[in-house]
């Protein structure tokens, strides 16, 4: 009898538990924000968050206001849609809010790579030496270069040469800003001689296409992965590539390269010098190859896109790059070499900043998780206060709450190639009822966890642009296509990509 009382009670524990695990237990707290499970134990609204972010964070937010908690594959999220709050919590200490668990896991499940304590500040780090101040001049100067040797390298002189070449415009961007970033940071085919340089830049320009047309198959899996949500067919391929990508980036081959940047080696030897196995830095390099280039490609795309799109946008943009080559001594013409771009004359190109910042607006659209380590108070801007949940992640969905708001951003859904600049030059500010914005646009994240490389990446898009509009006379195939829709999948993970390609072509302008 003793024997089946303890089964009993070992069996009633178990049910109890897994029924707190499922959150059948939960319930809402004084002065915690609106709860939701959803219907489904466990996983709450996970089918309806993967399947399109944003139309359930519109639904959950017309249902329950600006802070709301809803349940998602075992983990209650609570989303803050008031952007007055969002400096409170991007700058808010790690002993409350840390983005780090999050990222961790993360970055564990997708690239197989598990950090170590101070892997954080060795990035920041370096990041702030060689892709921020004369770090990235000398970084700049080096992307330029590998531009030319895949954009330019076949550019002659003659009438015979002024034909129209027709491309798939996303292909050809994320193909060609993805192979000039990654030889700028990984280094170059080694060469000896005049005639070896050659034989070497050929066989960068295969090597770059090669691994890109390997990036594109893993691109196409991570959001899935990132989930835990791909078949087991589609597993192992994320599997067979993530292997793949440790071997062609491992640190062995990556230190036989000339040129390789101070970004990429400089980590290498301090992760070796804090005892990180070789194999895990194969993985590391993996992981900053992402992180550096998965974005950067996508978004020149839809630049260029808008540009085209927009007549009188390109007419502006390529106005102020022809003006800014003719004050810095320089002129694209007919037998000239190509131009040659410094970080001080991407500085110059306001406009260009202006229109790359209205890209990453409309299609920049990261999800910032932090993971709530006490239990904290939050005050909106209506004067409301909420308490968020120790145990629980805290969420901002900016590209709703802040790029796409009306209040902050008259029409939003049209690119408006001038809207981040003044007249004069100068950035323009932003408000809502009344009230200067901080964060107005926030494509790189914010607080401690700000994309170290921003600089860099936002550099890699204006060089690419700008060559493109200083070399070539572009148009679309169709010139009455609709801009194409996002792929709903990617939300949270950057930049947005579109549901099919568009065909352009492009001639060289002389």
């Amino acid at each position: 009898m003793g024997l089946w009382v303890v089964l009993l009670c070992a069996l009633v524990s178990s049910l109890l538990g897994g029924l707190y695990v499922l959150g059948v237990f939960r319930r809402r707290r004084p002065h915690e924000p609106p709860l939701d499970k959803g219907t489904i134990p466990w996983l709450g609204y996970l089918l309806d968050f993967r399947k399109d972010s944003s139309e359930f964070l519109k639904r959950m937010q017309r249902k329950h206001g600006d802070v709301f908690t809803v349940l998602i594959g075992g983990y209650y999220f609570t989303f803050v849609m008031d952007p007055f709050c969002f400096g409170s919590i991007v700058k808010e200490s790690r002993s409350k809010l840390d983005f780090r668990a999050v990222a961790t896991q993360l970055v564990l499940q997708v690239f197989g790579y598990k950090p170590i304590e101070s892997n954080h500040n060795i990035v920041r780090e370096s990041s702030m030496k060689h892709l921020m101040g004369e770090g990235l001049s000398v970084l700049t100067q080096t992307t330029m270069e590998n531009f030319q040797k895949l954009m330019l390298f076949n550019l002659s002189p003659g009438e015979e040469k002024r034909v129209w070449r027709e491309e798939n415009l996303f292909h050809y961007c994320y193909n060609i800003v993805f192979r000039a970033g990654y030889l700028a940071l990984y280094g170059s085919e080694p060469h000896q001689g005049p005639g070896d340089k050659e034989k070497a830049e050929e066989q960068d320009r295969v090597h770059s296409n090669q691994l890109f047309h390997e990036f594109r198959k893993y691109d196409r899996l991570f959001p899935r992965l990132a989930f835990s949500l791909l078949p087991p067919k589609d597993k192992k391929e994320a599997e067979r590539l993530k292997r793949l990508f440790w071997s062609m980036l491992s640190v062995k081959k990556a230190w036989q390269k000339d040129n390789i940047s101070g970004w990429i080696s400089d980590q290498d030897q301090l992760l070796a010098e804090h005892g990180v196995p070789e194999y895990m830095r194969d993985r590391f390099m993996f992981m900053l190859l992402w992180a550096s280039q998965g974005n950067t490609g996508p978004t020149a795309f839809w630049l260029l896109l808008y540009l085209l799109k927009h007549p009188e946008a390109l007419k502006a943009v390529r106005g102020e790059v022809d003006k800014v080559l003719r004050e810095n001594g320089q002129e694209v013409k007919a037998g000239s070499r190509p131009v040659a771009i410094t970080r001080d004359m991407l500085n110059q190109a306001t406009l260009l900043d202006s229109a790359l910042e209205e890209t990453l607006r409309l299609v920049a659209a990261p999800l910032l998780i932090r993971a709530v380590l006490e239990d904290i108070s939050l005050k909106t801007s209506s004067g409301t206060e909420h308490t968020l949940r120790k145990g629980d992640r805290v969420a901002l969905f900016p590209h709703l709450a802040v790029q796409m708001n009306p209040e902050i951003h008259e029409e939003p859904h049209r690119f408006k190639y001038d809207r981040f600049v003044n007249p004069d030059g100068t950035k323009r500010d932003f408000y809502k009822n009344g009230k200067k914005l901080k964060y107005v646009n926030m494509p790189w994240g914010a607080g401690v966890s700000t994309c170290p490389g921003r600089f860099f990446a936002s550099a890699e898009m204006k060089l690419f642009v700008f060559l493109m509009l200083s070399h070539y006379d572009l148009e679309l195939v169709n010139e009455e296509e609709e801009i194409p829709g996002i792929d709903s999948s990617r939300w949270g993970f950057g930049t947005m990509q579109p549901v099919h390609d568009v065909r352009f072509r492009y001639r060289p302008r002389f």
